[in-house]
C-alpha cells in the first residue's frame, strides 16, 4: 500500500501531458493519447476494482503490460510515469508468452497490428507430436525434399540464443511447426511488419538487436526500437555448409518463389535495411512465428 501511495503522490505532483499513441500499448484508457490518466487508470484497475485496460478495438497485445513482463501490475504504472516524465523507454507490450510442443517458452512483441515472437523458433516436433528430423550430414541435407532442422555447426550450444535452422519444407509442413494459435508468416505478412517500421530501407535497424554483443561491427543502424530483437543466426547452405553466424539473420516466409525457391527476409550487420529475396527451399534459415 505504501508503494501505491507513493505512486499517487507522484501523479498529483505532475501535470497532465500527452503523447499521441492511439490504439496502442500504453493507451490503456483508449483516449487516443498516452498521458498520466493512463497511469491513474491502471491504479484504479489494480487497487480499486476499476475497468480493465482497453487499448482499442483490434489491439492484439496485453493492454496495460507496458513493460512486457507478462502481467499487469504496479511496475507498469511506474514504467509509464518514467516514460512520460523521466525520458524512460516507450511502452513495449507483448501477447504474453507462447510455449511450443517441446516446452520452449518464447517472448512476444506487438508491432503495429501484429504480434510476433521476439525469439527464433527452437522446436523439434511438429504440433501433432511428430518429430522433425535433425539432419547433420551435408550430403543428406542437400538431397532433402521433406522437413528437417539442424543446429548451427551441428552444435546444440548455439540453440539457446539463436534457435534452430529449418529448411522451407519444415516451415510449410501441414503438421504445423508453429505453436497452437501461431503460424509461420507469409511474405505479405513480413511486408506488413516492414512497412509499419518505415519500409525496407530503414526497418532492419529497428528490428536488429542493438550493439555488437552478438552482431559483428558495425551493426549499422541497429536500435531494436521495435522490440523484434533480430539476431544473426546464420544459415545452412545448399551444400550443407554453415555460414554467417554473427553477420546475417535469415527468416523464412511460407510464400513460394519461382524455380523451387521461397521468399525470405534477412538482416545484415552492415545494413540498416531489410533484404527481400528468394532462396532454394533446401536452405536452412531461422523461423519467427506471428500470432493468428
Amino acid at each position: 500500500m505504501r508503494q501505491v501511495l507513493t505512486v499517487l503522490s507522484t501523479i498529483l505532483a505532475v501535470a497532465i501531458s500527452a503523447t499521441s499513441f492511439a490504439a496502442s500499448c500504453g493507451d490503456v484508457n483508449n483516449s487516443g493519447n498516452i498521458n498520466i490518466l493512463d497511469a491513474t487508470y491502471l491504479i484504479t484497475y489494480l487497487y480499486k476494482s476499476g475497468p480493465a485496460p482497453n487499448c482499442g478495438a483490434g489491439y492484439v497485445g496485453i493492454c496495460g503490460d507496458v513493460n512486457n513482463s507478462g502481467s499487469v501490475n504496479l511496475l507498469d504504472v511506474t514504467y509509464l510515469i518514467s516514460y512520460l516524465y523521466k525520458s524512460g523507454p516507450a511502452p513495449v507490450c507483448g501477447c504474453g508468452t507462447v510455449t511450443d510442443i517441446n516446452g520452449n517458452v518464447y517472448k512476444t512483441i506487438v508491432i503495429g497490428s501484429q504480434c510476433w515472437m521476439a525469439e527464433n523458433l527452437k522446436v523439434t516436433n511438429y504440433r501433432n507430436g511428430d518429430a522433425i528430423p535433425n539432419v547433420t550430414s551435408d550430403y543428406i541435407w542437400f538431397e532433402l525434399t521433406t522437413g528437417a532442422y539442424c543446429n548451427y555447426n551441428n552444435n546444440v550450444g548455439n540453440v539457446a540464443l539463436y534457435g534452430r535452422l529449418y529448411n522451407w519444407h519444415a516451415a510449410v509442413d501441414a503438421r504445423n511447426i508453429a505453436p497452437t494459435g501461431w503460424h509461420v508468416p507469409s511474405d505479405a505478412e513480413w511486408q506488413i511488419l516492414v512497412n509499419y517500421l518505415g519500409g525496407d530501407a530503414v526497418a532492419g535497424g529497428k528490428m536488429k538487436e542493438a550493439g555488437t554483443t552478438h552482431w559483428l561491427t558495425p551493426n549499422t543502424g541497429a536500435t531494436n526500437e521495435s522490440g523484434f530483437t533480430g539476431l544473426p543466426a546464420g544459415r545452412r547452405d545448399l551444400d550443407g555448409y554453415f555460414l554467417n553466424l554473427g553477420g546475417i539473420g535469415y527468416f523464412w516466409s511460407t510464400t513460394v518463389a519461382p524455380a523451387n525457391h521461397a521468399w525470405f527476409r534477412n538482416l545484415h550487420y552492415y545494413l540498416e535495411s531489410v533484404t527481400h529475396g528468394d532462396y532454394a527451399q533446401v536452405g536452412g534459415f531461422s523461423i519467427r512465428c506471428v500470432k493468428d
